[in-house]
């Protein structure tokens, strides 16, 4: 009886260690994040952030989820931290990068997966109070049409019960890849060019960076300040190919939906610690 009570001793103290650790974890949590807090702050703000939501199914496995629908939900619901550390430092432009033309040749489980978890944030985006409180307005970019009538009722859902908003603007690039977007630009001036009767050479005369960058799918936002990514890759995959020319870059080996507050501060003191010289 002797050896069962001391083993279940072993086991209290064991859980207590774990549970003091715990806080203490928590509290050093929130000491460094007011650290970053108040050095963010004195700091100069990005009017325009992107972010690569990299990293669901890795996380997933890490996480011991397999269910595709549950891994791209969590992902999904991260995106209300985001909104809330974005709106706290009053950041005017935001652009989600959740799902690219490449992706939609992944199995048909996955695709469906994503797009679901897609409809039911836009869909919610549209009901929720924060997001009509902080006066956001969500639209969507990318290759929309080939998105199926479910997702497209979605993102007109969410498109037309924020219209009016003008305090921030979140962009969801879904279906988006960047080369698809200049190719998208260039035929749409080519096809005005045709409409207006010019010839070839008055053609070739007007192709200019403003001329590809009216037709862009956001020609009405700055271009991005600092472009985040999360899980690791070191790479834009053409994530606002045209656009990102001279944004700053962050590359976190957080998965996206264990991306913390502290992160997302990292990536802004990083943001203004360098010097942007925009190629002078």
């Amino acid at each position: 009886m002797r050896k069962v009570g001391e083993k279940k001793g072993r086991t209290s103290t064991r859980a207590q260690a774990g549970a003091v650790r715990a806080q203490v974890k928590k509290l050093l949590y929130r000491l460094y994040e007011h650290r970053l807090l108040r050095q963010v702050h004195h700091g100069v703000m990005q009017e325009h952030i992107g972010i690569i939501l990299d990293g669901n199914r890795r996380h997933g496995v890490r996480q011991g989820i397999t269910d595709p629908q549950a891994i791209y939900s969590l992902g999904a619901n991260k995106l209300n931290e985001a909104l809330d550390w974005c709106g706290e430092f009053r950041i005017p432009v935001v652009t989600l990068w959740v799902l690219s033309t490449d992706n939609l040749s992944r199995s048909t489980a996955q695709v469906s997966s994503i797009l679901m978890a897609i409809e039911e944030k836009l869909v919610a985006l549209a009901t929720d109070p924060e997001i009509h409180h902080r006066r956001v307005r969500v639209q969507a970019i990318g290759r929309l049409d080939l998105l199926p009538g479910s997702t497209l009722a979605a993102i007109e859902t969410a498109r037309k019960a924020t219209a009016p908003y003008d305090s921030m603007v979140l962009n969801i690039a879904v279906a988006y890849g960047g080369r698809d977007e200049i190719v998208d630009s260039v035929r749409a001036f080519l096809a005005e060019e045709a409409r207006r009767g010019g010839t070839l050479e008055e053609t070739i005369d007007r192709v200019t960076t403003a001329a590809i960058s009216e037709n862009l799918y956001m020609r009405d936002v700055p271009d991005p300040d600092l472009i985040i990514r999360t899980s690791g890759e070191i790479r834009l995959s053409g994530f606002l190919l045209w656009q990102s020319a001279y944004s700053e870059f962050y590359f976190s080996d957080v998965n996206w939906p264990a991306f913390r507050k502290i992160d997302f501060l990292r990536a802004i003191r990083s943001y203004q610690e360098r010097q942007r010289r925009f190629g002078v």
